[in-house]
């Protein structure tokens, strides 16, 4: 079959490619409905990083955050119609002790191989799930509702028992994911955000309480904390974290940044704290967020972070997403009608 591919190749600039798509027994034919923009993408589309790395994987198909329904399946064991999410990560090897995630030969959707921005996706079986009770727009959310699921999931295995207070630092996409599911993990915790806009903050209802970074009491204490702030900012948040968590906490480190950022070894040495790289997810990490979706209640609370949801018919439509993506405070869906 004839598949149409929308690559990236250059910033701010998209082209239509037609490939021959083979049909395989070990893959399905998933038609994207919904997508979601990441800032990663946003990297991709804005030039923002090294040129070395622009010239090495442009052109590139963006988005691996995406559900859809399935076209076709040879083995029939999922239903023309059937809606299902879109898992990004593919791994290529087995491995008893290290998750699918973090295996440096697994292929990475809208990174190492193309993304979900085309017409049809040919995409292995074991790396779809099907969503029944979840609203598509929603779903579309997934992907980061299991990223936010595997670092807490590592939390679960590398913190201590005293967690009265676990304080979440960024108040954007991944802040308000982690703090929602944080708060659904650990009911009789304190859940506290931080963040720099109040206007966002006012968003975090389902939280204990929310702070702005600037106006922190010198006496304020958290056990363990999650970094959801990500570029040059993470250094000034984990230097906060780390002023701020009690000895022997639990920093989980969720924010992408280009370029290294300072820690202070010293402070982390002398209170004995414990760091943890965590990023992307895994098949087991979207079947809990599937099983947790079915609530409702969840749903509502995702859905209050999708700023918009834009139309794409022409591929100058996705252009437009990406522009209205960078003045939106949460979350840009992408309604996929090409």
């Amino acid at each position: 079959m004839i598949n149409e591919i929308i690559k990236l190749i250059a910033p701010k600039r998209f082209q239509t490619f037609f490939v021959e798509e083979e049909i395989k027994e070990e893959n399905v034919m998933v038609r994207p409905t919904y997508l979601s923009i990441c800032a990663a993408d946003q990297r991709y589309y804005q030039g923002l990083r090294k040129k070395e790395i622009l010239d090495k994987k442009l052109p590139l198909t963006l988005i691996h955050e995406a559900v859809g329904e399935v076209l076709y399946d040879p083995k029939g064991k999922f239903k023309t119609g059937e809606k299902v999410v879109m898992i990004p990560n593919t791994p290529m090897s087995e491995d008893e002790i290290i998750k699918e995630n973090y295996r440096r030969d697994s292929k990475f959707r809208s990174s190492s191989v193309d993304g979900f921005l085309q017409n049809v996706v040919a995409i292995r079986r074991d790396r779809i799930i099907p969503i029944r009770n979840i609203k598509e727009e929603v779903g579309s959310l997934l992907e980061l509702a299991s990223v936010s699921i595997n670092a807490i999931e590592s939390f679960l295995q590398n913190c201590h028992e005293k967690r009265d207070i676990i304080g979440v630092w960024g108040c954007g996409n991944v802040g308000y994911i982690t703090a929602l599911l944080l708060k659904i993990y650990f009911s009789n915790s304190k859940i506290i955000v931080l963040g720099t806009r109040q206007e966002k903050l006012n968003y975090f209802s389902f939280v204990d309480d929310t702070k702005l970074i600037s106006q922190l009491d010198a006496d304020f204490k958290v056990d363990h904390a999650f970094e959801c702030v990500g570029g040059q900012k993470s250094e000034s948040a984990v230097e906060q974290i780390i002023d701020c968590i009690n000895p022997q906490g639990t920093i989980s480190l969720m924010g992408v940044s280009e370029e290294p950022i300072a820690i202070n070894t010293r402070m982390v040495l002398e209170k004995g704290l414990k760091l943890i790289g965590d990023s992307r997810s895994g098949y087991e990490d979207f079947e809990k967020a599937v099983e947790l979706l079915q609530d409702e209640t969840i749903q509502d609370y995702l859905f209050n972070i999708i700023s918009e949801t834009i139309q794409v018919n022409q591929i100058n439509d996705i252009q437009e997403a990406f522009e209205h993506d960078v003045t939106n405070d949460f979350k840009t869906v992408i309604k996929w009608n090409l």
